[in-house]
Order: C-alpha cells, then sequence, then structure tokens
C-alpha cells in the first residue's frame, strides 16, 4: 500500500520544539503544586475528570480527522502507534481512577511517550500549525498525567501494576507489527527508526533494536517501581483498586531508612 510524504517536518531542538519542552516542564511543575494543594477535594476530581474528557475527546476527534478521506494515509491515519492508544488509557485513568489504567499510564508515560517528547517524530502531512499544536496537546496532557497522579495525588504503582503495563505493552507490540505487516506501515516504529534521530538509533539496528528495547524497558520499569515498593512507603500507601495495580499514599511523611526517631 502506498505511504504518503510528508510536506516538512519540524526540526529537533529547533525553536519549536525547544519552546513546545519549556511549556511542557513549566506546566508539570505547577500542575503538581496545584495538585497536592487540591488533593482529597471535589476540586481535585472535576479538574482530573474534565481533562480526561477533554483529552478523550481530542484524542478520539484527531483519529476521527485522520481518517476521513481528504485526510487518509495509511502509515499515519490507524490508531495503532504506542502514542494513540496512551491517550485513551491516560482519559481513563484521569476519568475513573481505575488502578491498571494509572499503571499504564505512569510507565508508558514517563517513558514512551517521553521519547516522542524529547525526539518527535513530528512529519507535516497537509496543515503544519493544526499538526503541530494537535501533536503537542496530546503529548502535554499524556505527559502531565502520570506526573499529577503520582507526585501530585500520591498514586504508587504495584509490582502487578508494572506487570499490567510491560505485558500490555507487549501485546500491543504485537498488534501493531500484524498491522505493519498487512499494510506495509511503521506504527509502534517496528518496521523502522524514526527518520531523525531517537533513542532507538543508540540500540541498534533494525531488528535488532526491537529485542534490546523489550529488554531496556523491562529494567527501567522495574527499577520505577522500587522506589514505591520500600517498607517505610508501603506503611502509609494503601491498595485502591480491585486489580491492585496501585497504592494511594495518604500524605504522611516517610522518614528516610536508618533514620532514629528524635
Amino acid at each position: 500500500m502506498e505511504i504518503a510524504e510528508p510536506i516538512g517536518r519540524m526540526a529537533l531542538f529547533g525553536p519549536e520544539h525547544l519552546t513546545a519542552l519549556a511549556g511542557i516542564v513549566v506546566g508539570a511543575v505547577v500542575l503538581v503544586v496545584m495538585a497536592r494543594r487540591k488533593r482529597g477535594t471535589r476540586t481535585e476530581l472535576r479538574i482530573t475528570r474534565a481533562t480526561g474528557w477533554v483529552l478523550l475527546v481530542v484524542a478520539v476527534g484527531w483519529t476521527v480527522w485522520g481518517m476521513l478521506p481528504s485526510h487518509w494515509d495509511i502509515g499515519q491515519s490507524l490508531p495503532f502507534h504506542f502514542s494513540d492508544v496512551l491517550r485513551i488509557v491516560t482519559a481513563i485513568a484521569l476519568i475513573t481512577r481505575a488502578g491498571w489504567a494509572i499503571a499504564i499510564t505512569y510507565y508508558w508515560g514517563l517513558t514512551l511517550n517521553l521519547q516522542s517528547v524529547v525526539t518527535p517524530d513530528l512529519n507535516y502531512m497537509q496543515n503544519p500549525e493544526l499538526e503541530f499544536t494537535v501533536y503537542w496537546i496530546l503529548h502535554a496532557l499524556a505527559q502531565w498525567a502520570p506526573i499529577v497522579l503520582v507526585w501530585g495525588l500520591g498514586y504508587r504503582p504495584t509490582w502487578r501494576g508494572f506487570g499490567v503495563a510491560y505485558v500490555s505493552a507487549l501485546a500491543w507490540a504485537v498488534l501493531a507489527a500484524a498491522v505493519n505487516c498487512a499494510t506495509g506501515a511503521n506504527y509502534g516504529y517496528l518496521a523502522q527508526a524514526p527518520a531523525g534521530f531517537s533513542v532507538l538509533d543508540l540500540l541498534g539496528g533494525w531488528p535488532w533494536y526491537i529485542g534490546v528495547e523489550i529488554a531496556v524497558v523491562a529494567v527501567v520499569w522495574m527499577l520505577m517501581t522500587l522506589p514505591w515498593s520500600e517498607p517505610e512507603r508501603l506503611t502509609h500507601a494503601s491498595v485502591v483498586d480491585r486489580w491492585r495495580c496501585v497504592r494511594r499514599w495518604d500524605g504522611t511523611p516517610v522518614r528516610p531508612r536508618g533514620r532514629a526517631s528524635a
């Protein structure tokens, strides 16, 4: 199947990219401070749910937009990139606080989505201004959500949450690879690395980087779980979902290990 050629591409670490990065960093700090102030209130629930619905509407709307005959491109329009499904899962996490969704939002958002933020593969197909704006709105929300949920609202992923997120990533990779085989597309960058520089360039050539990435992701995600598994942190964090994918910290300060009581 024929893949359309882009009409342009956002320059990596150019002015537009650096501005977007700065906005995401500043936004993350501000949102964590605000979340801590509103934690446990009705305002917290109203804001997170409203944000989730906004994300869901924009994500679904953008997918539908890409599937219109005038915008259709088999290599871009189908929602099989990791970021495509992450937006939906993140919206579910914000709206429902489902533990499995929070876990996936945490692991995927702080690694897979982060790669799309730091080394974006943003090709302009028809309308550069619109595509730039929607790309960064969606990726910024997917980046802020896990930061706010964990460091702002006190959710803590468990080892079971790690397992759910990891198995889900593998399953989605298999699905995306099958779609690539059928269409000749490159969803999930499983058929080749992005045209510009990315972390995948550090992991070897295709297809070897896929196996390396699977191993590296497992190690990194385990390291992301360890801080929330210390006994001192577990004491003040109770399981809050039936799948036991996340705990929620009660706000009690955690005393560093080995420090004697006064």
